[in-house]
C-alpha cells in the first residue's frame, strides 16, 4: 500500500510576477535550471546518517511539481504547463500541473501552493477569504476533495 495523492492545481495568475519569481516557478514545474537563490521554497532539508552514525540534516532542492510522463500510482500522465494568457480577463498566466504527492512532500509542497494562492487571479478567491488552487485526491478513492489554502495553509484531505 503507498501514501500517494493525486494534485491537481488549475488555476490562473496575476500579472505581478518577478523575473526571479517566474525562474523559480518554471523550475518547480521542471522546465528551466535551478535558480542560484531560492525565494519561494527556501530550503529542502532531509536527514541522514553520516559515516560515523551521526544524524546530519541536509539539504536537497528538487521541484516540487516537475514530474512529466507516466503516473505511477494514479492513472494517466503527470504533467505540468505555465503559458502566458493572451486574454488576461482570468489572469496573465494559466497553471495546470497534475502530481504524485507522498504525505513526505506535504510541507514542502504547502509552501509552493500557499505562495500560489497569494498569486491567484480574482476568480479563486471565495467569500470567506480562501483561495482555490484545484484538486486532491488519495489514490485509491474515485473522490477528489477541493484544494483550498485558508487563513495562509493548505486544506489537506484528513
Amino acid at each position: 500500500m503507498a501514501d500517494i495523492f493525486e494534485l491537481m492545481l488549475t488555476l490562473d495568475l496575476r500579472d505581478e510576477l518577478s523575473e526571479d519569481e517566474l525562474a523559480e516557478l518554471r523550475w518547480h514545474l521542471g522546465f528551466g535550471p535551478k535558480p542560484d537563490i531560492l525565494h519561494i521554497v527556501t530550503e529542502f532539508p532531509f536527514v541522514y546518517q553520516d559515516d560515523d552514525g551521526e544524524l546530519v540534516v541536509g539539504d536537497d532542492p528538487q521541484p516540487l511539481l516537475g514530474c512529466h510522463g507516466e503516473a505511477f500510482k494514479v492513472d494517466g500522465a503527470l504533467v505540468s504547463v505555465l503559458v502566458r494568457r493572451e486574454h488576461t480577463s482570468f489572469g496573465a498566466w494559466a497553471l495546470t500541473s497534475r502530481q504524485e504527492i507522498h504525505p513526505d512532500q506535504l510541507d514542502l509542497t504547502g509552501m509552493l501552493l500557499r505562495w500560489l494562492a497569494t498569486k491567484a487571479g480574482d476568480r479563486h478567491r471565495r467569500f470567506d477569504g480562501s483561495v482555490d488552487l484545484g484538486r486532491i485526491r488519495f489514490y485509491e478513492s474515485d473522490q477528489a476533495e477541493p484544494l483550498v489554502v485558508r487563513e495562509g495553509a493548505v486544506v489537506w484531505p484528513s
